[in-house]
């Protein structure tokens, strides 16, 4: 295990509040809802009381979830969490305040907004890694929940690197709810079998396998771009393929400059892929690009494996019979990580109810109830493997030893500046191609917001 955070992307809080006074505007190319909905409360189902300590027990009142889980698996996945709380806690209103849009790119504006002034949620949903620790926690915006991975045990049943992506300074600042690989191609087993075709595993293969399919017709790579996120996840995974997980990480503490020559051969290689993906990919989000996969329009789709779950939650595919995976290309042993979590903000209204909510998504009932319905898998190194499927289960054994690497789009490894830096400046070079601009803009990034 090797994703640790390194002192130098910490960001100031003034940095942060100036963030929070702009409102994180400009992120988003989402037409989606920017206000919260409205409240939602599964009705209860059986289920003995989580245990708590008696000065955090809860008795009654509400509670307030803020997340950007409004589709595909993950809204599903939520759902199911409320339902599993709600019957732990019937005396708890549970209010679903979830904002819609991809990666939390509508999410982030909302909850910078509500924070600064002074309306906070009770818990809401934050990336593990430098979104939450040279953000929130570097803002002092966050309360830190020692007591419950005191009271709970969690200190050893999440990977010490995993709570190190949540904690700054010795003290754990969010609770995860799961693990989601990043670097997966998922493609359309039909497509590849009758035109005998093996999942690529290397760029070689990748380009083989390109120009077989463009040659029948069938357009090889799915994108949906419409938010920008996507299509910087696929250059990411080009840079983890072509420097490896090493000279990747260097890049997040200013060892290796992003006008370095292998990150110029990454855009290089990421401008070739882009000659084969579908037309209309700036009109798609990621679930249409997904769907291309899905319906056998496109052969193959890189996204983290919330697109899983929405194969097999919301479009009821079967794993390893309708739809294939495999790392992306030269990537193999390798893991891109992207942890969900939960922090509570200072001056919650309902923080005794927020720490119930944190308690039930740290167990191990909380995330076996999530975490298949969501495609990605649990975050504790307990969890019962027997309810994930044949990609979940492979995918916990993977974790185990592969090679991890943060990620960039999904503010993992680098500030919410740089990220949005970045989306900015692939989303320029998706239209235009022009490799040396977007390595300047790159550097001009890591310049400017990686210390």
């Amino acid at each position: 295990m090797e994703v640790k955070r390194k002192a130098g992307l910490v960001i100031s809080a003034v940095a942060l509040t100036g963030m929070l006074l702009a409102g994180c505007g400009g992120k988003s190319n989402s037409d989606a809802s920017s206000s919260p909905s409205a409240s939602n409360s599964p009705s209860a189902s059986p289920s003995a009381s989580a245990s708590a300590p008696a000065s955090q027990a809860a008795s009654g009142g509400k509670v307030e979830i803020f997340s950007w889980w409004t589709g595909a698996g993950e809204e599903a996945g939520l759902k199911g969490l409320i339902q599993l709380f709600s019957g732990k806690h019937p005396e708890i209103e549970v209010i679903n305040a979830a904002v819609a849009g991809g990666a939390g790119t509508n999410a982030k504006a909302v909850l910078a907004s509500r924070m600064q002034g002074g309306d906070p949620p009770d818990a809401f949903q934050v990336h593990g890694g430098a979104e939450l620790n040279t953000g929130w926690v570097a803002a002092d915006k966050v309360i830190d929940v020692n007591d419950l991975y005191e009271s709970e045990g969690w200190k050893d049943k999440f990977p010490k690197d995993l709570i190190d992506l949540v904690s700054k300074d010795g003290k754990a600042y969010s609770v995860p709810v799961n693990i989601h690989r990043g670097n997966v191609i998922f493609y359309n087993k039909k497509i590849f079998d009758d035109n005998g075709l093996k999942a690529p595993t290397t760029f070689d293969e990748f380009f083989k396998v390109a120009d077989a399919l463009k040659a029948k017709g069938i357009t090889p790579l799915a994108l949906g771009d419409k938010e920008p996120w996507t299509a910087t996840m696929v250059f990411e995974n080009v840079l983890l393929g072509e420097l490896g997980p090493d000279d990747y990480k260097k890049l997040w503490n200013n060892q290796l400059p992003f006008d370095d020559a292998k990150v110029k051969k990454s855009l290089e290689t990421f401008k070739k892929m882009l000659g084969y993906i579908n037309q209309d990919h700036a009109a798609r989000n990621w679930q249409d690009a997904a769907q291309l996969v899905a319906k056998g329009e496109a052969a193959m789709n890189i996204m983290g494996d919330w697109a899983k779950g929405y194969f097999t939650t919301d479009l009821k595919l079967e794993a390893n019979k309708d739809f294939g995976w495999v790392p992306t290309p030269n990537t193999t042993g390798m893991f891109m990580v992207i942890t969900d979590t939960f922090a509570i903000p200072k001056g919650a209204k309902n923080e005794s109810n927020a720490k119930e909510w944190l308690k039930v998504l740290g167990s191990v009932e909380g995330q076996d109830v999530f975490n298949p319905l969501k495609g990605s898998i649990p975050a504790r190194i307990d969890a019962d493997k027997s309810k994930y499927d044949v990609y979940g289960q492979q995918t916990i054994e993977d974790f185990k030893t592969a090679k991890l690497a943060p990620s960039m789009a999904h503010g993992s490894a680098a500030p919410e500046g740089f990220t949005t830096q970045a989306n900015q400046a692939i989303n320029i070079f998706v239209t235009n191609g022009d490799v040396d601009q977007a390595l300047k803009a790159l550097k001009a990034a890591q310049s400017s917001s990686i210390q």
